[in-house]
């Protein structure tokens, strides 16, 4: 693993596309001032990598907080996802379309298969390796899929996915998972990292936080990056937009990597993978 030394510091990804380790997550947040606000103030505290999804609903916000920064388009990560309704290939082709056009762009550095939806997913990622070879995307991945769903998508992949991203905090590590994924060069990344606020009220989480002098949210997205897993803390509040970043000036010790490895309890806040229905 690359030493974790800034925020823009980055892990590279199989085809050598280098991916920010750390970015912002706009889930939730409504499109509009809301999701514009967010995205100018995780850019200007030195944020470069920005994660929406079409069914979030906000790409258009996120494509002008984007503008609105000042920065160059190649400056900025950019992430978005193929929503389930829209898979299948023609589908899929005429929603990176969209996208794009919501998010006044001509590229995504990443576009990401968003649930593995039965039956669809083999063609929907067969539309993205195509907008990867035609370079309209600079890097693809997938999203929620567990070891049957990626080991079904690679017997018939082209492309090994760059990119699995997983619901991922201490109660929910899969290190199988991670195993495999890195066995097979799909970087890791975390959505949901603070387990929705529960993380607050655990006493591991409390008593590290004295001890680094941290917070809690900042002890979480550190173990993340030193497990080697890029995350993606969501926030509106651009107070807490600056301090989740600020995880760079300390390293947490191999003993409590584990200990917070070791509270894995195979309990998720978000949707099953293998039962969601939508």
């Amino acid at each position: 693993m690359s030493d974790i030394t800034d925020l823009q510091g980055t892990f590279t990804l199989h085809n050598g596309i280098e991916m920010p380790y750390f970015g912002l997550g706009v889930y939730l947040s409504k499109d509009g001032q809301e999701v514009i606000d967010a995205v100018k103030w995780a850019l200007e505290a030195g944020y470069r990598h920005i994660d929406t999804a079409s069914i979030y609903r906000n790409e258009q916000g996120v494509g002008r907080g984007i503008k609105e920064s000042g920065l160059n388009r190649e400056e900025v990560f950019l992430v978005s996802k193929v929503w389930n309704a829209d898979q299948g290939y023609e589908a899929t082709l005429r929603a990176f379309d969209d996208s794009l056009k919501r998010l006044e762009t001509d590229y995504l550095d990443l576009y990401l298969v968003h649930w593995p939806v039965a039956k669809k997913y083999k063609d929907t990622w067969k539309a993205l390796e195509k907008l990867y070879h035609d370079g309209r995307i600079k890097a693809i991945g997938v999203s929620n899929f567990l070891q049957h769903h990626l080991e079904d998508l690679l017997q018939a992949a082209e492309i090994v996915p760059m990119v699995n991203q997983m619901e991922f905090h201490p109660y929910l590590v899969q290190q199988a998972l991670i195993d495999f994924c890195n066995k097979n060069t799909i970087q890791y990344e975390a959505w949901s990292p603070l387990m929705q606020g529960h993380i607050f009220d655990m006493e591991e989480f409390k008593g590290l936080a004295k001890k680094y002098n941290k917070t809690i949210a900042q002890i979480a997205l550190r173990w993340d990056l030193q497990k080697g897993v890029v995350t993606i803390p969501k926030s509106t509040k651009k107070e807490r937009i600056i301090a989740n970043a600020d995880i760079f000036d300390f390293e947490l010790a191999e003993e409590d990597i584990q200990l917070l490895s070791g509270m894995d309890k195979g309990k998720r806040f978000g949707p099953d993978p293998d039962n969601f229905d939508f």
